[in-house]
């Protein structure tokens, strides 16, 4: 007689899928590999399906196992969803994936969990940051920060602020352009832009009609790279006011055009989760306090004190749509 189904072995079942082998899936449930291949032994005989094919490389689902991904993933929420229902009744405690943008994680909500840590002593935050997307259907995070509004889905939206760009330089990039200068515009200068696959950015649309055609000299597709490259004194680049004022560059023009709303997302289903509802609630408080800070630049006059036959119009123009 094959042995009764278990639920909890549906656990098993989806960290060796996200995971890919069963050390990963060990190390998410926090459970010894041969515990973890006993319990995969169990969940397939009680099926009767084989939902993994075995390879030198690791595991894959197999058809069987990716019809049933979706059930138990499902399986997964309705588990979490029971367990938040539990925690509204007592304290805040738990663990909420936070998928983010790394140039926003790193120098400002991850500086800011103490205050959140020291507030719920038992909650646990997960960053997920990166360039692939996350998916809060499937509950690859609990929230997230987007630079772009969802158009669709069961979530729920708030705005937390504007993130604002200047075109900016390294000093000792723009003492040896001063220096050097026989053009009142931008003709003469290098530029640091986005490569192809980022062309559709704000940033990068502004400085394309800036341009006027001009190629840039350096492109990369992030952001990190193109701070790093503007420090390096390598030319001028769109830059957020928050990260360019971090490492002390200056701001020769403001962008505008180029600027960002910042969306805090969550499922809607987990909005009046206390854990989440604890990390969405500091995080709404965090960019409100640095409301000022992501919006602004701390000074823009560069230009205009340093080159005052340069006319402020005619470079803003030529940035404008």
């Amino acid at each position: 007689m094959p042995p009764s189904l278990l639920w909890d072995d549906a656990r098993v079942f989806l960290a060796i899928a996200r995971g890919g082998t069963l050390s990963r899936a060990a190390v998410m449930l926090e459970m010894g590999i041969a515990t973890v291949s006993r319990r995969l032994d169990r969940l397939e005989e009680a099926l009767g399906v084989r939902l993994f094919s075995r390879h030198q490389t690791g595991y894959r689902l197999t058809d069987d196992g990716e019809a049933l991904l979706e059930r138990a993933e499902a399986l997964e929420f309705a588990g979490q969803s029971f367990g938040d229902a539990a925690q509204q009744q007592g304290r805040v405690a738990g663990c909420v994936r936070l998928a983010t943008a790394e140039n926003l994680a790193n120098p400002l909500i991850i500086p800011s969990f103490p205050l959140l840590f020291a507030q719920y002593p038992d909650l646990r935050v997960e960053v997920i940051s990166g360039v692939q997307a996350v998916n809060l259907h499937r509950r690859d995070a609990d929230l997230a920060i987007r630079m772009v509004r969802p158009e669709s889905g069961n979530v729920t939206i708030k705005q937390l602020g504007t993130l604002g760009f200047g075109l900016y330089g390294a000093r000792s990039y723009l003492d040896t352009r001063r220096a050097g200068l026989t053009s009142p515009l931008f003709d003469e200068d290098c530029f640091i832009g986005w490569s192809e696959s980022h062309r559709h950015l704000p940033a990068a649309k502004w400085l394309t009609r800036l341009l006027s055609g001009k190629p840039c000299r350096l492109e990369t597709n992030s952001l990190a790279a193109q701070l790093s490259a503007t420090v390096a004194g390598l030319g001028l680049a769109v830059l957020p006011h928050y990260l360019a004022r971090q490492v002390g560059l200056v701001c020769l023009l403001p962008a505008p055009q180029a600027d960002q709303s910042i969306w805090l997302v969550l499922h809607t289903d987990l909005a009046h989760s206390r854990r989440v509802r604890a990390v969405a609630d500091h995080l709404l408080q965090l960019f409100e306090e640095k409301r000022s800070v992501l919006t602004q630049p701390e000074n823009c006059g560069y230009l205009w004190s340093e080159m005052p036959a340069i006319a402020p119009d005619s470079l803003s123009q030529r940035g404008d749509p």
